[in-house]
């Protein structure tokens, strides 16, 4: 029995030693499990952290080109470069577009970012959309409609919110990286926690678990492997980090040198502006110089031969005093066209019937153009009226008329011809849509090649030999039609002929005409006051002397003075009824001077600004006062003076004396 014992003993410590050796078996299969799992689960913590690190690059990267884009678009706009800045713009605009495409990529799987991704994505298409109105005007070649459409594009906040946006993915993900960060280390620290069991179970075991010891050893160096991994994968993401600081510094480096080189090109564009102003002036003095001789040729002339004269009969004497009157009307047109090239002529609109003032040109056009030249005139009877600046009308069809004559070389059948049209936007240049009125000229001439096509509305621009034009017609009639809210266009066939079309948009306005303050003498002739005080404040002694004996002629009482100061002591001195004063003058100007007596005096006054140029900057300031250009006539002088003291709330102290 002992024996039986001994061996049941035995087999029981056998099998003992098989449990204990199948249990450790067992516990060292769990324990490796535990240790892959762990093994695992800190792999996938550490590819979260990669596509974190990978995520963050992709933003900065959109960040940046975006920023790329703003700064090659707003040096696009300034130098309407195509070549350079253009394809700057386009470019990097189209690699943020993509990288956002790889962003959304990176994102799926993650329904929270791919929302921020989306927000992201509509920002760029808004901002893209407020971008392409900026380029397209400065492709355009429009002036400074490309920089107001960019600043409005920076001011409207589209690019800030997309930073903002862009900001949030990263700051999500840094979330996200900071608690993989923690898990992995959780894993890592459950990791070491099972090799030190695993460790303590070989030891008891013994040498006698040599399979459980060996697996051990695997362990061991699985766990080890696990180790030098993770701290290759910390030098690769601390590698990665430092990578990113250093593309980021390069961003900033390469943004602080767009700045610097913006400043000189800033600088170089205003030196370069100086030099065409120069140049322009200096075309432009050699076209006209031709006309405005022939112009002070007939003044001159006809005063010279009627103060020969004098003594003579009156009807020659006459003749050659309305010869001048003629010629100095014609100078007074000429400087009143340069300055509505310049902008700074108003227009007087008023409702036009085009048909009307077509027909009404019949005779003009026949004295302009010569007997050689056949014209037909084809306008619909029932054409829409317009609201425009009927004078203005008048001169582009004329430039029309006189440029299909030259390009007809003076003999050729011209048609003129009106019609009720319906646009749709951008039909015709940047025409919007609705009714308009199409007021074409038609030649059947040399044409226009594509080259000269292109350029045909830039200013002092043209094909005619030198003297024989300023280059200034058709880029008179582009400004007269954008500014009346219409378009012009062009269609050409070398040998074929030439049709440019005005297009003016219909209007329902009631048919009130604005008429320009000189224009009203005969409506205020009955408010003439004679003996009426008037301060009379001119900085040139003969424009001076001549305007106090025009004044004295219509029975007024004039006192004259060359300067603001000297005006402000007489007035404050005397009473006057008007004050008629020069608009641009030195130390002190016209509307300076009319504030300050606004300012200090106790009694109404009439005011009237008289000048030859105004200028941007003093449009506000003469707002609500008569306004007179020079040179005058004595009758526009009447009604100019009659006009402004009818706005005066006082009658005029000369009124109450009689």
């Amino acid at each position: 029995m002992v024996g039986d014992g001994e061996e049941v003993r035995f087999d029981w410590r056998r099998g003992g030693a098989a449990a204990a050796g199948l249990l450790a078996a067992l516990v060292l299969v769990v324990m490796v499990f535990l240790v892959k799992f762990a093994n695992d689960a800190r792999e996938q913590a550490l590819d979260a952290e990669r596509h974190a690190y990978e995520v963050a690059l992709v933003v900065r990267n959109v960040s940046a080109n975006v920023s790329r884009a703003d700064a090659a678009l707003a040096r696009f706009t300034l130098d309407e470069d195509v070549k350079t800045s253009g394809n700057v713009y386009t470019s990097a605009w189209q690699l943020a577009g993509y990288q956002i495409n790889q962003l959304q990529a990176l994102q799926r799987g993650n329904p929270a970012q791919l929302q921020r991704v989306a927000k992201v994505q509509q920002l760029y298409q808004k901002h893209g959309e407020e971008l392409a109105l900026a380029a397209r005007a400065a492709l355009n070649k429009q002036g400074d409609t490309g920089i107001s459409y960019f600043y409005a594009s920076a001011k409207s906040g589209t690019g800030q919110a997309l930073d903002d946006a862009l900001n949030q993915i990263i700051v999500s993900e840094r979330a996200a990286l900071k608690g993989r960060i923690e898990q992995s280390q959780l894993f890592t620290a459950q990791a070491d926690q099972f090799t030190n069991y695993l460790s303590w179970l070989g030891i008891i075991v013994g040498l006698g678990a040599v399979f459980l010891g060996v697996v051990a050893v695997q362990a061991l160096r699985q766990n080890a492997q696990a180790r030098r991994a993770a701290e290759n994968e910390a030098e690769r993401a601390e590698a990665l980090e430092l990578a990113v600081r250093d593309r980021t510094q390069e961003l900033w480096e390469a943004n602080q040198a767009l700045k610097a080189e913006a400043a000189e090109r800033e600088a170089a564009e205003a030196q370069l502006r100086q030099v065409q102003k120069m140049e322009a002036v200096g075309q432009l003095t050699g076209g006209i110089a031709h006309d405005f001789n022939n112009m002070l040729a007939v003044v001159v002339g006809g005063i010279d031969l009627a103060l020969r004269r004098l003594n003579g009969p009156r009807r020659e004497v006459m003749m050659h005093l309305n010869n001048a009157m003629e010629g100095a009307t014609r100078a007074a047109a000429l400087t009143r066209r340069l300055l509505s090239f310049a902008r700074s002529e108003p227009l007087l609109p008023e409702r036009v019937d085009t048909t009307g003032l077509i027909h009404g040109m019949s005779d003009l056009l026949d004295r302009t153009l010569g007997e050689r030249i056949r014209i037909e005139v084809e306008t619909a009877p029932d054409a829409w009226p317009t609201y425009v600046d009927p004078h203005q009308l008048e001169n582009a069809i004329v430039n029309l008329a006189v440029n299909a004559r030259d390009a007809m070389d003076g003999e050729g059948q011209m048609r003129i011809a009106t019609e009720n049209v319906q646009l749709a936007a951008n039909q015709v240049g940047d025409v919007r849509a609705g009714d308009y009125v199409k007021v074409s000229v038609t030649d059947t001439g040399c044409g226009m090649p594509r080259d000269v096509l292109e350029r045909a509305f830039e200013p002092f621009f043209t094909t005619k030999p030198v003297g024989k034009g300023t280059g200034l017609g058709l880029s008179q009639i582009f400004g007269f039609a954008h500014e009346s809210g219409g378009e012009v266009g062009i269609e050409s066939q070398v040998g074929k002929g030439t049709v440019v079309s005005i297009y003016l948009p219909r209007t329902e306005a009631a048919a009130t005409v604005r008429l320009h303050p000189a224009a009203l003498r005969t409506e205020t002739a009955d408010l003439h006051v004679a003996g009426a005080r008037i301060l009379l404040v001119e900085d040139d002694p003969r424009v001076r002397t001549a305007t106090v004996g025009a004044l004295e002629d219509l029975d007024y009482e004039p006192i004259a003075c060359g300067s603001g100061a000297e005006a402000i002591e007489i007035y404050n001195n005397q009473m006057f009824d008007l004050v008629i004063t020069d608009v641009i003058m030195p130390e002190m100007s016209g509307p300076e001077l009319i504030k300050h007596l606004k300012e200090t005096s106790t009694h109404e006054f009439a005011v009237l600004f008289v000048t030859g140029y105004v200028g941007e900057g003093e449009t506000d300031d003469l707002r609500g006062y008569e306004l007179l250009r020079k040179p005058f006539t004595v009758g526009a002088l009447a009604g100019a003076v009659a006009a402004a003291l009818a706005r005066t709330s006082e009658p005029p102290r000369s009124a109450a004396r009689r």
